[in-house]
């Protein structure tokens, strides 16, 4: 298996989990996914946060923001593995209740991730509502 293919499974399989989870209320999965090195940094639909702190408080607020996630799919546009570099562009396509109303959006989101000790750890993430 190549490193793009190890990448890929990786994104379909963990980190669609953690975003699942994290729709469904529970940000711990996708904390764990991000690296604790700095720089870390989210320029968010909703929100930015830069370094771990910022990312703590962030996650924490969405978790508590988000629930009965009916669906989520993301829709993977591109990717590619460098060396411990990788990054992947798509859209996120969530229906979920947000402060208990209900929601079907759209994100257009990238995302950059770094290998560390052996394991991809997401570094960045920018998102933003695609419009009509």
């Amino acid at each position: 298996m190549t490193d793009r293919d190890e990448f890929l499974e990786w994104v379909k399989t963990a980190l669609y989990e953690a975003e699942l989870a994290l729709h469904n209320g529970d940000p711990a999965l996708r904390r764990a996914l991000w690296s604790r090195r700095e720089p870390v940094s989210v320029m968010g639909a909703w929100r930015n946060a830069h370094g771990q702190e910022e990312l703590d408080n962030l996650f924490t607020n969405l978790g508590s923001s988000f629930s009965d996630c009916t669906s989520f799919v993301f829709e993977l546009q591109a990717y590619d593995v460098s060396g411990d570099m990788a990054y992947t562009a798509g859209l996120e396509h969530t229906s979920v209740s947000v402060d208990g109303e209900p929601r079907t959006y759209t994100l257009r989101a990238t995302q950059v991730y770094r290998r560390e000790d052996g394991e991809w750890r997401v570094v960045h993430r920018h998102g933003d509502t695609v419009t009509e």
